[in-house]
């Protein structure tokens, strides 16, 4: 017999675990692709670092439609940004 709460908790566990780390993969896909670096560096130049950073992270947030966790990732592997907001 399926056991589909068990089966639900281990999915919505995982998927905990994958949004505390989006806005980290979503950087790092800017930072390794030459195209997406470039626009990127455009948008700084015109911008401000913070202001691109944050938009960015904002609509991360809106895309996924997610909520804030009560953490911050302050280890990133992107190096484009120094710490970011994890979401539940």
């Amino acid at each position: 017999m399926e056991d589909k709460s068990t089966i639900k908790e281990f999915a919505d566990r995982v998927i905990g675990l994958k949004n505390k780390s989006i806005t980290d993969e979503i950087f790092l896909l800017i930072q390794n692709d030459k195209d997406l670096m470039r626009e990127y560096l455009r948008l700084v130049d015109k911008n401000k670092l913070d202001t691109v950073n944050k938009l960015i992270g904002k609509r991360i947030k809106e895309r996924y439609g997610l909520t804030n966790d009560v953490g911050r990732n302050e280890c990133p592997e992107s190096t484009l940004i120094s710490s970011h907001q994890e979401f539940e």
